[in-house]
This record gives structure tokens, sequence and C-alpha cells, in this order.
């Protein structure tokens, strides 16, 4: 199942600055193995802002939580999800436009 996540993240300003480097560390290892299994399939930054427009494919709704509750960030973070299908005007893969 496709998913578009918006995040938006808002760390404390007044947040220890050693936990706030180890959480950014910890997030960006946590999002490069997500990216690495296929799971995560995109990330953009929403430019001059502290967020980010990602896709997944996971496997259900459930799974989705689980990746997203495990995000260090997630205790500071705006979380949308919308789920993704196909539209019909798309192209389908490998169709060629004449």
């Amino acid at each position: 199942m496709l998913f578009a996540v918006r995040m938006d993240v808002e760390i404390p300003r007044d947040l220890d600055p050693e936990v706030r480097a180890d959480l950014v560390v910890r997030e960006k290892a946590y999002c490069q193995e997500l990216q690495k299994s296929g799971e995560w399939l995109h990330i953009w930054r929403c430019v001059g802002q502290y967020a980010n427009i990602s896709i997944f494919d996971v496997t259900d709704n459930e799974a989705l939580h689980r990746i997203l509750w495990n995000l260090p960030l997630f205790p500071y973070m705006t979380v949308d999800v919308t789920p993704l299908a196909q539209h019909p005007s798309a192209l389908a893969a490998g169709e060629v436009v004449t």
C-alpha cells in the first residue's frame, strides 16, 4: 500500500543540544534503513520548513503506524497521512504514448 506522509518537525528550542544531536543522528539512520528496505520510497524536503513529504510502500496501515511511531523525532512531529490509489488517468507502467 502506498502512502504520502507529510512530517512537520518542531523540536523544542530548550532541548539539550546533545539530546537533539542524538535524535537527529538516529532519525537519519532509521530513515536510511527504511529506504534501503524499500519501505520508504521517497523523501522530499519542504523548502524553508523543517518538514518533509515522503512516500511509503508498506503492507498495511499497521506497518506504517509502526514505522512512524518508531521515528526518533516522532514525539516532536505533526504527521499527516494520505493513502494513495492509482489514478485512472495515469499512464500504465511501460505503456507507450503516441
